[in-house]
C-alpha cells in the first residue's frame, strides 16, 4: 500500500554557473539563469510504502511523517537562497532536479528502519512542472 503527505515550503534559487559566461547560462537555463535569483512556492509529496500495521490500520502515522517532513525539509528549506543558505545548494545548481535528489537524501534514512519505506518524492515547482525521484535504483 502506498500512502502520500504533501507539504510546500518557499524559497529562491538561480541555475547559473560561475565559470560560464552569461550567455551560456541563459543558453542552458533561460530566465533561470538570474545570478540574483527568483523565487517559488514548491509544493512536494512524499510516498511511502508499506503494509499496513494490523492493530492501528495505519501504513504509518502521519503526524509523525508531518513532523519529519517539516524538521527535515521545510524548516531548512522555507524562505531561503537555496544557492546561499542551503547545503549542497552552494555546490549543486539548485534545479528541480536536484532539489528533489536533496529531499529524499535528507528524508530516506529518517524512514530506514521504520514499516514503510520511502516510495518516492514528487516536487512541483510550479503548478505544470514536477519532477518524480524514486531513490537510486542501481
Amino acid at each position: 500500500m502506498f500512502i502520500t503527505r504533501k507539504a510546500e515550503f518557499s524559497a529562491s534559487h538561480s541555475c547559473y554557473r560561475a565559470d560560464w559566461t552569461a550567455e551560456r547560462n541563459r543558453e542552458v537555463y533561460g530566465e533561470a539563469s538570474n545570478p540574483y535569483g527568483h523565487g517559488h512556492n514548491y509544493v512536494f509529496e512524499v510516498t511511502l510504502e508499506g503494509d499496513p500495521d494490523p492493530v492501528t490500520g495505519m501504513v504509518i502515522d502521519l503526524k509523525t511523517v508531518k513532523d519529519i517532513l517539516n524538521e527535515a525539509v521545510v524548516e531548512p528549506f522555507d524562505h531561503r537562497f537555496l544557492n546561499r543558505e542551503v547545503p549542497p545548494f552552494d555546490k549543486v545548481i539548485p534545479t528541480v532536479e536536484n532539489i528533489a535528489v536533496e529531499i529524499w537524501q535528507r528524508l530516506e534514512p529518517r524512514f530506514a528502519g521504520s514499516q514503510a519505506r520511502l516510495s518516492n518524492v514528487r516536487i512541483y515547482e510550479t503548478d505544470d512542472l514536477f519532477v518524480d525521484y524514486r531513490g537510486d535504483r542501481s
